[in-house]
């Protein structure tokens, strides 16, 4: 493909993500195909010989787009808002366009440098503690996802526990972590990648809340130091997946002080809230935290994938990803003047992710994102209320930011029924949740198209819903 050519095709692409932007709201917000119906319509064996770009684009219209599920309708309340914007998709375009390999300072020192600016800008947009920025001992740096961050965490956390002897000495066989119960699933998956063992997650019972219990940790604890284990790590939660529950880190990181616990606050969704003074109550004990990570894709306009991962303490992160081959070696590293983020995740490649959260915050500045926040959190509440008024259902857990978990009063059958047929329907897009043992539908409010009149419509299709349900 030629520049010219480039050129061309580049502007149909972006008229189609325009006029897609401007028409979302049209679409069966759930994909309404059958496995395999996406398939069938390709054919068996590649082009021998390229295709004109209108063709293909045409099967974009006529084959991909009915197998999409449409995570930037105004109508998707389902999961966890995966917000895009403008500036961020010309950001990933710059940094494809670039085709930068920052994984080492010296191999592209803007990638590395934006990145590490960018992340303490967020510090202070967040008004996180100060030792995650990187003019002190700590910092930050962008990973895949939530789930990669908490892994690099529960890593570090396993050398720091064993004084970097993991491999040798046979401890992390009896190495205990803990976390609530409504802990995302990747802290599980984290132990059985690091060989700790998915049996030596403690998995801690909530309060009335959904919070996990600080009583029952410190209980745990104390129970697997007299059976001979040795704990090492807690994963608090700010903002859970099934209920949006607060973990208390300040009592968590009391208990991780008092017992040499690495503390790893994961807030995917919700930190990004605390852009906002009056919702930065959420990270109330994070100066106790070792390390923390929230998702710029979900909640901020920056499109997948952009997780923004911060240590107090760099050193023993560094410390258990570097492995640095002679081909590596360059004399920027040597000095140890700069930074290398491939000694701070799992991969060794990374790609100027940076770009798109540089170019987002600059877009629309910081005013402009607290007001999106706000709008959500006040729609939610808003929703709340209408069920909380509504004798045929019932709130499910407290509504402390944007999600809200619900549930009709007819049982679990009933909830799941009334959930296929919103769902089915097309017109809006939910999820559920177990919460208490019962079965809770789930509110997410977090598009970034969604206005007052979406929620109201959702609000009026679940109860329309549920009076067919019971005829």
């Amino acid at each position: 493909m030629t520049p010219d050519e480039f050129r061309r095709c580049g502007r149909q692409v972006v008229d189609w993500i325009a006029n897609y932007m401007e028409t979302v709201e049209k679409y069966p917000v759930l994909a309404q195909v059958e496995p395999g119906a996406i398939r069938d319509h390709l054919p068996a064996a590649p082009p021998e010989l390229g295709e004109p770009f209108p063709e293909i684009m045409r099967d974009v219209d006529e084959i991909l787009m009915p197998g999409i599920t449409h995570w930037q309708s105004p109508n998707f309340f389902a999961y966890f808002p995966a917000n895009t914007s403008g500036p961020s998709m010309l950001g990933e375009l710059l940094s494809a366009g670039l085709g930068v390999q920052g994984m080492l300072w010296a191999t592209s020192p803007a990638c590395t440098e934006i990145e590490t600016h960018v992340l303490d800008w967020l510090v202070d947009m967040l008004a996180l503690p100060d030792k995650f920025k990187s003019t002190g001992n700590g910092g930050g740096v962008i990973q895949d996802s939530a789930s990669s961050a908490t892994l690099c965490a529960l890593l570090a956390a396993r050398e720091r526990a064993t004084e970097f002897r993991s491999n040798t000495d046979g401890l992390p066989h009896r190495l205990t972590a803990y976390a609530s119960v409504h802990a995302h699933s990747s802290v599980t998956k984290a132990m059985m990648i690091a060989g700790l063992g998915a049996d030596n997650l403690r998995l801690i019972p909530a309060d009335e809340n959904q919070a996990l219990r600080s009583s029952l940790l410190l209980e745990a604890i104390n129970q697997d130091v007299a059976a001979g284990y040795r704990p090492f790590f807690v994963c608090g939660t700010v903002g859970t997946t099934a209920a949006g529950s607060v973990d208390p880190l300040a009592a968590i990181g009391r208990i991780c002080a008092q017992h040499a616990l690495w503390l790893h606050v994961d807030a995917a969704m919700a930190g990004t809230a605390a852009i906002c003074d009056e919702f930065r109550f959420i990270h109330d004990g994070l100066d106790l935290a070792d390390s923390y990570c929230f998702n710029p894709h979900k909640w901020m306009l920056v499109n997948f994938d952009c997780d923004c991962f911060y240590v107090a303490e760099r050193t023993s992160l560094i410390r258990a990803m570097r492995v640095t081959p002679e081909y590596l070696e360059n004399r920027a590293t040597l000095t140890s003047e700069v930074i290398d983020y491939r000694d701070w995740q799992i991969p060794l490649g990374r790609r100027f992710r940076a770009l798109k959260l540089w170019l987002v915050i600059r877009s629309y500045g910081v005013e402009q994102l607290r007001s999106l926040i706000r709008e959500h959190v006040k729609l939610a509440r808003e929703f709340a209320a209408w069920v909380d008024a509504d004798p045929d259902f019932e709130l499910a857990a407290p509504t402390v930011l944007n999600l809200v978990c619900f549930r009709h009063r007819g049982g679990d059958e009933r909830n799941q029924r009334l959930l296929d047929d919103l769902n089915h329907s097309g017109r809006v897009f939910l999820t559920h949740a177990k919460i208490g043992g019962a079965l809770a539908l789930r509110m997410s409010i977090g598009q970034a198209n969604t206005q007052r009149r979406h929620v109201e419509q959702a609000w009026e299709l679940i109860r329309q819903a549920a009076t067919a349900a019971a005829n």
